[in-house]
Protein backbone atom coordinates (compact mmCIF):
# COMPACT_ATOMS: atom_id res chain seq x y z
CA UNK A 1 0.00 0.00 0.00
CA UNK A 2 2.83 2.38 0.85
CA UNK A 3 4.45 1.88 -2.54
CA UNK A 4 1.17 2.60 -4.28
CA UNK A 5 0.73 5.88 -2.39
CA UNK A 6 4.30 6.93 -3.17
CA UNK A 7 3.74 6.09 -6.83
CA UNK A 8 0.58 8.22 -6.90
CA UNK A 9 2.34 11.14 -5.27
CA UNK A 10 5.21 11.02 -7.75
CA UNK A 11 2.86 10.62 -10.71
CA UNK A 12 0.90 13.71 -9.67
CA UNK A 13 3.87 16.07 -9.33
CA UNK A 14 3.39 18.93 -11.79
CA UNK A 15 5.79 19.16 -14.72
CA UNK A 16 7.37 15.85 -13.90
CA UNK A 17 6.85 14.30 -17.32
CA UNK A 18 5.83 16.79 -19.98
CA UNK A 19 7.48 14.46 -22.45
CA UNK A 20 4.83 11.83 -21.72
CA UNK A 21 1.83 14.11 -22.34
CA UNK A 22 0.00 14.23 -25.63
CA UNK A 23 1.78 16.35 -28.20
CA UNK A 24 -0.18 19.24 -29.65
CA UNK A 25 1.01 20.74 -32.92
CA UNK A 26 0.31 24.44 -32.97
CA UNK A 27 0.54 26.68 -36.01
CA UNK A 28 0.36 30.33 -36.84
CA UNK A 29 -3.02 31.76 -37.74
CA UNK A 30 -4.91 30.15 -40.54
CA UNK A 31 -2.91 26.99 -41.21
CA UNK A 32 -5.49 24.17 -41.50
CA UNK A 33 -5.78 21.05 -39.38
CA UNK A 34 -3.70 18.21 -40.75
CA UNK A 35 -2.76 14.59 -40.21
CA UNK A 36 0.34 12.79 -38.98
CA UNK A 37 1.59 11.82 -42.43
CA UNK A 38 1.56 15.48 -43.54
CA UNK A 39 3.58 16.44 -40.45
CA UNK A 40 6.06 13.66 -41.20
CA UNK A 41 6.56 15.04 -44.70
CA UNK A 42 6.87 18.59 -43.35
CA UNK A 43 9.47 17.64 -40.73
CA UNK A 44 11.51 15.74 -43.33
CA UNK A 45 11.43 18.57 -45.86
CA UNK A 46 9.47 16.60 -48.42
CA UNK A 47 6.76 19.28 -48.43
CA UNK A 48 6.90 22.94 -47.50
CA UNK A 49 3.20 23.61 -47.07
CA UNK A 50 0.07 22.48 -45.29
CA UNK A 51 -2.93 22.82 -47.51
CA UNK A 52 -2.17 25.78 -49.73
CA UNK A 53 -0.13 27.66 -47.14
CA UNK A 54 3.63 27.70 -46.69
CA UNK A 55 4.63 26.06 -43.40
CA UNK A 56 7.90 26.33 -41.49
CA UNK A 57 8.45 23.67 -38.80
CA UNK A 58 10.52 24.23 -35.67
CA UNK A 59 12.08 21.60 -33.45
CA UNK A 60 13.83 21.19 -30.10
CA UNK A 61 17.54 20.47 -29.58
CA UNK A 62 18.96 16.95 -29.72
CA UNK A 63 18.37 15.25 -26.37
CA UNK A 64 15.34 17.34 -25.41
CA UNK A 65 12.62 15.02 -23.99
CA UNK A 66 9.93 16.51 -26.25
CA UNK A 67 12.06 15.95 -29.33
CA UNK A 68 12.60 12.33 -28.29
CA UNK A 69 8.84 11.88 -27.81
CA UNK A 70 8.14 13.54 -31.18
CA UNK A 71 10.63 11.31 -32.99
CA UNK A 72 9.20 8.15 -31.40
CA UNK A 73 5.48 8.97 -31.57
CA UNK A 74 5.19 11.00 -34.78
CA UNK A 75 8.21 10.21 -36.92
CA UNK A 76 8.76 6.56 -35.82
CA UNK A 77 12.51 7.24 -35.90
CA UNK A 78 15.42 7.35 -33.50
CA UNK A 79 17.53 10.47 -33.12
CA UNK A 80 20.29 8.78 -35.13
CA UNK A 81 17.92 8.03 -38.02
CA UNK A 82 16.47 11.54 -38.09
CA UNK A 83 19.85 13.27 -37.82
CA UNK A 84 21.34 10.94 -40.44
CA UNK A 85 18.45 11.64 -42.79
CA UNK A 86 19.09 15.38 -42.55
CA UNK A 87 22.87 14.98 -42.95
CA UNK A 88 22.35 13.21 -46.27
CA UNK A 89 19.64 15.62 -47.39
CA UNK A 90 21.82 18.64 -46.65
CA UNK A 91 24.83 17.02 -48.34
CA UNK A 92 22.91 16.50 -51.59
CA UNK A 93 21.56 20.05 -51.48
CA UNK A 94 17.95 19.27 -50.64
CA UNK A 95 17.42 21.59 -47.70
CA UNK A 96 18.19 21.96 -44.04
CA UNK A 97 16.50 20.55 -40.95
CA UNK A 98 13.89 22.57 -39.06
CA UNK A 99 15.10 25.50 -37.00
CA UNK A 100 15.90 24.49 -33.41
CA UNK A 101 14.48 26.44 -30.48
CA UNK A 102 15.59 25.81 -26.89
CA UNK A 103 12.33 25.27 -24.98
CA UNK A 104 8.54 25.27 -24.97
CA UNK A 105 8.25 29.01 -24.32
CA UNK A 106 10.48 29.79 -27.30
CA UNK A 107 8.46 27.47 -29.55
CA UNK A 108 5.14 28.98 -28.44
CA UNK A 109 6.44 32.53 -28.86
CA UNK A 110 7.86 31.82 -32.31
CA UNK A 111 4.78 29.99 -33.60
CA UNK A 112 2.34 32.61 -32.30
CA UNK A 113 4.21 35.47 -34.01
CA UNK A 114 5.68 33.97 -37.20
CA UNK A 115 3.48 33.44 -40.26
CA UNK A 116 3.56 29.81 -41.38
CA UNK A 117 5.32 28.52 -38.25
CA UNK A 118 4.49 25.06 -36.91
CA UNK A 119 5.72 23.55 -33.66
CA UNK A 120 4.76 21.01 -31.04
CA UNK A 121 4.26 21.38 -27.31
CA UNK A 122 2.78 19.30 -24.50
CA UNK A 123 -1.01 19.56 -24.59
CA UNK A 124 -1.04 21.31 -21.20
CA UNK A 125 1.19 24.10 -22.58
CA UNK A 126 -1.04 25.10 -25.50
CA UNK A 127 -1.78 28.80 -25.01
CA UNK A 128 -5.36 30.10 -25.12
CA UNK A 129 -6.43 30.87 -28.67
CA UNK A 130 -3.66 28.81 -30.27
CA UNK A 131 -4.34 27.13 -33.60
CA UNK A 132 -4.03 23.39 -32.84
CA UNK A 133 -3.63 21.55 -36.14
CA UNK A 134 -2.93 18.05 -34.81
CA UNK A 135 -2.87 16.29 -31.45
CA UNK A 136 -1.55 12.91 -30.47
Amino acid sequence: MRRFIIFLLIACLPGLSLAEEALAFIAYGGLPKTEQSALQRLYTGRVVSIGDQVATPVNYPVGHPLRERFLAAIMAQSEEQYTGYWLVRRYVGKGAPPQVLPDVDAVVGYVMTTPGAVGYVPASKVPPGANVIFKR
